[in-house]
């Protein structure tokens, strides 16, 4: 079980000597498990536990706000993820005016030196830190040497001769290239949330959906989309997902709602995953409800025609 710690004050006596990596880890793709792979390794070696660290807000969102890139994982997504990959502990940091100040030599005697005792640090090859993105692999190489921690630089890893990194990761899912981000990825792309109530709106146009919060500033895609449903049946549940504001509605939230074939249960309060495979078309403002209810009616069919010749 990976154990979470939320901010250096929660840093205890046990945590300290660890091997640990640091970076903002949007959609673990295949670069970023190269860098876990490699962590991992290096605790085995070293016989020490391994920490990943990372930020919450994104620190693009903190300077740029609703400008900032949509994200492809919230924390929760991010940390199963690494608990599948194996990693023993995660150190949240809360990204504020204090964190974005403190200095690239700051951070790693405070934090990285006297509050985790690392032995051993692996970053990515972009890797930048610090106020003002001082810090890199080369003053990282210097305070090791000062502080007794030895740094490795992980390669970037390519796809096509390109480099894979969470930007390219979310071009493809933007573009609705599933296939693309699944090799990036190394795994589907799926979005996940608990599910909530709604206004029941979909209730009233004869097609009930489940509503998941995608707490996003800015959502990874949308549109209408045919998906795979993991978390309320042994086998998978298809159906189609509307990722959106929903115009017709007069919606101002972004909203994932989502339609499931022949199933009919209480599932609030849920937790689902959403694995978009396809996407049917983009989000549009309908004159009336029964335009809306006529093309839900088409998009329904061409998922159903889909999930048959696949």
């Amino acid at each position: 079980m990976t154990e979470l710690i939320c901010n250096t004050h929660n840093i205890r006596v046990k945590h300290k000597g660890c091997v640990a990596t640091i970076g903002n880890f949007d959609g673990l793709h295949q670069g970023h498990q190269r860098v876990i792979q490699s962590l991992i390794k290096l605790g085995q070696q070293l016989n020490l536990p391994t920490c990943v660290i990372l930020f919450e807000p994104h620190p693009q969102e903190f300077f740029n706000q609703s400008k900032a890139p949509a994200r492809l994982m919230r924390l929760r997504e991010k940390i199963k993820c690494l608990q599948f990959l194996g990693i023993d502990r995660v150190l949240c940091l809360r990204f504020n005016k204090h964190l974005a100040a403190c200095s690239a030599k700051e951070f790693v005697k405070k934090i990285l030196v006297d509050k985790l005792g690392i032995k051993g640090l692996i970053i990515g090859d972009d890797f930048r830190f610090g106020k003002g993105r001082q810090g890199d692999f080369t003053l990282l190489k210097k305070l090791g040497k000062e502080y007794k921690f030895n740094v490795f630089s992980s390669p970037t890893v390519l796809f096509d001769n390109e480099r894979i990194g969470s930007s390219r990761v979310r071009n493809a899912v933007w573009q609705a290239d599933f296939k693309l981000a699944k090799l990036l990825l190394g795994r589907a792309f799926r979005l996940s949330g608990r599910v909530i109530y709604g206004d029941q709106r979909g209730h009233l146009l004869g097609f009930p959906t489940a509503n998941i919060g995608l707490h996003r500033q800015t959502p990874p895609l949308q549109g209408v989309f045919i998906v795979n449903v993991y978390g309320l049946s042994k086998k998978l549940l298809a159906g189609v997902a509307n990722s959106g504001k929903r115009p017709t509605l007069g919606g101002s939230k972004n909203l994932l709602e989502v339609h499931l074939f022949d199933f009919d249960q209480n599932i609030y309060g849920r937790y689902i995953e959403v694995e978009f495979l396809k996407k049917i078309r983009n989000e549009k403002k309908f004159d009336n409800l029964e335009a809306l209810k006529q093309q839900i009616t088409k998009d329904i069919a061409i998922a159903k025609d889909y999930f048959k010749k696949n």
